[in-house]
Order: C-alpha cells, then sequence, then structure tokens
C-alpha cells in the first residue's frame, strides 16, 4: 500500500498541480469549496474500533481525550474480498499552515451503518472527500472496498455511491432525465438502466413524478431523488454527506426508512450528520470535536463511555457533551 509522505507531499497527479511549497493542490470538481469544507476543522486519531464493541466497566481515556469504548474483537482477512469497507491509517489533510484533518486512523466493516457525527465545521465533509477519491490527502493511507486509493482510486469509484449535501442534481433537468444523466455518468447499459430505474423509482417513491422538474421538487423530494441518482449503479458502499440536513424531520424518518432498506440489501452505509438523534440509527459511530475523534463504537458504548454516577444513564447528547469536557471544550 502507497503511503503518503508526512513531509513530503504526495507529487501532484491528475487532477492536482503542485503548489510550489510541496503541497498537493486538489483541481477536480467536488461540488463545493473547499474552504468552506475545511472552516476550523482538524480531525483527530481514533482507535480501529470494533463492529460490535461492548462497555465493560469504566472506559478510560487517553492522553489525547480519546475515548476508547473496546477493542477490535478480531482480526478480519486481508484479501480484497473480505477486507473492511474502509480502512484508514494516519490520514493527515493540510491547507496552508491549517490542519484540516490530523492523523486519522479507524475502519468499517462490510454491512454497517457507519455515523461519522459532529457538529457543523468538524471535518466531516474534508475526511468524506478523501475517502471518495475526490480531494487528496496530505499524508496517510485509504482502502476502500479493499483498493489502494492513492493507486487505484478510478477502479473502486464506480463500486461507490455519494450523496452530497447539496444533492448534485440538474434542476433544469426532470426527475427522470436525473435517472437517465446519471445512468450514463456510471455507464450502464439500456437494459441494466431500465433494471435500475424502476428499483429507484419504488425505492424512493418517486413512482408517478418522473416527469416533474426537478426545480419544483420540494426539499423532501430532492433529498429522495438525490438518494436514487446516487445508487443507480447498485453501489456496494454509499457515502452520505449531511442528507438530511434542511429537511423536517418527518422527511428525516422517512429518508432513514430508505437507508435501512439499503442497508438490509447489503449496502455498507458511511452517514455523515451533525443531528445527535440519528446516532441511534447506526450500528457504530465516532464523535467528532473540534477535530478530535473523542468517541468510537455502538451507540450503547458511547453511551457508557459518558456514565457517571450523577449520570448512570446519558443520552448521546449528554455523552457528547460530557466527552468534548475532556476535550477542555
Amino acid at each position: 500500500m502507497i503511503q503518503f509522505g508526512r513531509r513530503g507531499r504526495r507529487s501532484a497527479g491528475p487532477g492536482a498541480v503542485g503548489s510550489g511549497t510541496g503541497d498537493a493542490v486538489d483541481t477536480r470538481p467536488s461540488g463545493s469549496d473547499p474552504a468552506e469544507a475545511v472552516r476550523a476543522e482538524s480531525i483527530g486519531s481514533v482507535p480501529a474500533g470494533s463492529s460490535d464493541l461492548t462497555p465493560t466497566g469504566s472506559v478510560p481515556v487517553d492522553g489525547r481525550g480519546t475515548v476508547s469504548t473496546g477493542s477490535v474483537t478480531g482480526s478480519r482477512s486481508t484479501g480484497a474480498g473480505d477486507a473492511p469497507a474502509v480502512r484508514v491509517r494516519g490520514l493527515t489533510k493540510t491547507f496552508g499552515t491549517f490542519t484540516a484533518v490530523d492523523d486519522l486512523s479507524f475502519e468499517v466493516a462490510r454491512g454497517e451503518v457507519f455515523g461519522f457525527l459532529g457538529p457543523n465545521g468538524s471535518g466531516k465533509t474534508t475526511t468524506i472527500r478523501m475517502l471518495t477519491g475526490t480531494l487528496l490527502p496530505t499524508a496517510g493511507s485509504i482502502e476502500v472496498l479493499g483498493t489502494d486509493m492513492a493507486r487505484r482510486a478510478a477502479s473502486v469509484q464506480p463500486r461507490i455511491g455519494y450523496m452530497s449535501q447539496r444533492f448534485s442534481l440538474f434542476e433544469d433537468l426532470t426527475v427522470e432525465e436525473n435517472l437517465r444523466f446519471y445512468g450514463g455518468v456510471y455507464g450502464l447499459d439500456a437494459a441494466t438502466f431500465a433494471e435500475r430505474r424502476d428499483y429507484v423509482l419504488d425505492m424512493a417513491g418517486l413512482r408517478g413524478r418522473e416527469g416533474e422538474l426537478t426545480a419544483n421538487l420540494s426539499t423532501g423530494w430532492k433529498q429522495r431523488l438525490a438518494l436514487g441518482t446516487g445508487t443507480i449503479h447498485s453501489p456496494e458502499l454509499l457515502f452520505l454527506d449531511e442528507p438530511t440536513s434542511g429537511v423536517d424531520p418527518v422527511a428525516r424518518r422517512r429518508f432513514w426508512d430508505l437507508l435501512y432498506d439499503l442497508a438490509a440489501s447489503g449496502v455498507t452505509l458511511f452517514v455523515t450528520t451533525h443531528y445527535m438523534d440519528e446516532a441511534t440509527n447506526c450500528s457504530r459511530l465516532a464523535l467528532m470535536y473540534r477535530g478530535r475523534i473523542v468517541a468510537d463504537g455502538t451507540p450503547r458504548a458511547v453511551r457508557a463511555a459518558a456514565a457517571s454516577p450523577g449520570n448512570p444513564d446519558p443520552s448521546l447528547e449528554d455523552a457528547f457533551v460530557r466527552l468534548i469536557g475532556a476535550e477542555g471544550g
């Protein structure tokens, strides 16, 4: 596996140009402004966690304030077919003198609904852009579906889906035309597209709205269409960046029902969100604050990590408040 140098930045490759200072500057389209994506962001390290962490007694806090809610219960096969959906080691991203992502390490098992939680500006979008290959890391290594993203990012991208917080829809096209456009982007032949189109229309509840102009859809329906375009090619791994931002609680609940259906079909989900109540929808999660991951484990384990004599059964929101206190917040 190629490691990006900690001091010598990765040399500029396709889509990147040298800045003259050793930093690689990404010039590929991303759908978001890097300055917005990294405001006040710095991601800390997190131990590689198990997909099933059960708290046992008190949970130690290390010198950096990171709560470890368990240990890896067993090593996974290193074969590509059995490798974790995501494996990150020492992931770092700097913009000039600002460190946006700092030595991040974690794994996401196949079939998980993995929640990447934290307040706005905590580095979630910067991380997800590196995981999907649209932003070059400064240092560290990334494997997605057993593939080294430094060497073969293009080969794995057809196997992943991405739903950005801005939905990435063409508002002057109809629902049908958006689906056809993304089907073409992923190179689906006519027969495969017809099959996937029918699946997406039914899955997202868009049947009967094929001819509607996307600009005229409500935010909730645009959200469903964005999910459809992100899954039109039947991805193995789906990244969702703040997918429920800006929609009402009812629409959020319905959207999570759709995600559960996808997970039940075998799709691995990597979801970033700043809504604490959505954490309970995840099989495992990581909590971020001020660039550090302050907890990593199942929702139950994270809550146990923050338990105290005065609050032996904290909510996830209580847990987050207490854990960031360990960071001096």
